[in-house]
């Protein structure tokens, strides 16, 4: 006869110590550009600005997402001006190329500056 594993009620929840997730500096936190810190869009603009222009199957591959992924993404940043889309055929197949604007490159830059300051605050604490 198999052995039956005996499940144990849950416990009623008493309120433990709970760690202190508020930082000590609230008010000294950068305010990150929420629009790139998203990853699939911080991996389209950082791949935009090492690249003149990517095409969307090439954005596709390197950021490993599907199609409507990012489409989405790709154009939420075209919304922001952070990048430029060019559409065009090739033959009778349609063809976006993706690049980065100079609005884009200083949201980048700012989103940069802004994160290597946080991690040098974080690494003296």
């Amino acid at each position: 006869m198999a052995a039956r594993l005996k499940l144990q009620q849950p416990r009623s929840a008493k309120p433990g110590p709970q760690p202190n997730t508020a930082p000590r500096h609230a008010d000294e936190l950068p305010d990150l550009d929420r629009l790139i810190h998203e990853r699939i869009r911080l991996g389209i603009v950082s791949a935009l600005a090492i690249n003149d222009s990517l095409s969307f199957n090439d954005l596709r591959r390197l950021l490993k997402t599907t199609d409507g992924n990012l489409s989405v993404h790709a154009r939420k940043l075209e919304e922001a001006s952070y990048v430029a889309c060019h559409k065009y055929f090739e033959g009778r197949i349609p063809r976006s190329e993706y690049r980065l604007t100079p609005t884009g490159r200083r949201a980048l830059e700012q989103y940069i500056k802004q994160m290597e300051d946080l991690i040098r605050r974080t690494r003296k604490e």
